[in-house]
């Protein structure tokens, strides 16, 4: 009896040693979305899709130049960097909180004679579009974000008061303009004024204005600030190495081209000074880059 009662025992354990061989463990091999790491104190690397573009508008502006301000709201971080940026960064603590481009400077929003918003538009991909944020100026005793909304998804609206816009002609665009665009502008309400061109046909000479000034990108200009941010990233090594063949091959054409450069200077400075370049000790390329 004792035997029975036994091998029970035994075919219950060796059918859960089978059935425990059958289960798999599943590896998350990255997070879902981009973000830090468990663990990972370094915070991550932005990497814009254009390069900003250059300052422009009212010159008292150029005070915000090189300045950044934050608000967070609803646990997130929204930081301002007029004439620069918008960025997003999640204040939690899962392993792979959000931070992200929201928008980057590119041009105003003119209605009639005022500088109605600052356009940063160009930001990290969601869904079928790029992010993008409208600033708008307000008056207000200190530098600052007073709210921040999505009115559409993706689509961010940022209220910046400073004391800068304060003035009741601190926004307008003609006294901005330089003499001869502001001649143009003259010319084109007096054409409007006399019937001469539709209201269609000002408002197009004058958004050409505002673009010949550099308020407005035309569409040359966007796809300049784009190849050169392509090109940044392509030549600039990530760590201690590049992220792909391409941009370490393109790093390297650019050294070899420096290199032939520095070569043919040296190979001047010798016939100058009747030496032979290759004797000459900084002739050495070892000496280059080290």
């Amino acid at each position: 009896m004792l035997l029975f009662a036994i091998l029970p025992v035994l075919l219950i354990c060796d059918v859960s040693v089978i059935s425990a061989r059958q289960v798999k463990m599943r590896m998350v091999n990255e997070p879902i979305n981009t973000g830090q790491t468990w663990g990972n104190n370094e915070p991550e690397i932005l990497k814009p899709k254009v390069k900003p573009a250059n300052f422009s508008g009212p010159p008292h502006l150029k005070r915000l130049v090189g300045r950044c301000f934050s608000k967070t709201v609803n646990s997130y971080k929204y930081e301002l960097c007029p004439f620069q940026n918008v960025t997003q960064h999640e204040q939690s603590l899962r392993w792979n909180p959000y931070s992200g481009i929201l928008g980057i400077w590119q041009e105003w929003q003119i209605e009639g004679n005022v500088f109605k918003s600052m356009l940063m538009t160009e930001g990290d991909q969601c869904l079928d579009k790029s992010r993008k944020v409208t600033v708008h100026l307000e008056c207000g005793a200190l530098n600052s974000i007073t709210n921040v909304s999505e009115p559409t998804t993706c689509e961010y609206a940022i209220v910046f008061v400073t004391p800068l816009v304060c003035h009741p002609h601190s926004l307008l665009v003609y006294p901005t303009l330089s003499e001869a665009l502001r001649s143009r502008w003259d010319e084109i309400e007096g054409e409007l004024f006399n019937e001469e061109i539709t209201l269609q046909g000002y408002q197009k000479k004058l958004t050409q204005i505002f673009q010949d000034a550099g308020y407005v990108l035309d569409p040359s200009k966007r796809e300049q600030l784009k190849a050169a941010t392509k090109s940044d990233q392509l030549l600039a090594p990530q760590g201690d190495g590049f992220e792909t063949l391409e941009a370490c091959s393109a790093a390297y054409a650019v050294l070899e081209e420096e290199i032939r450069r520095l070569k043919a200077q040296l190979e001047r400075q010798g016939q100058g000074q009747g030496q032979d370049p290759e004797e000459n000790p900084l002739f050495n390329l070892d000496n280059i880059y080290t």
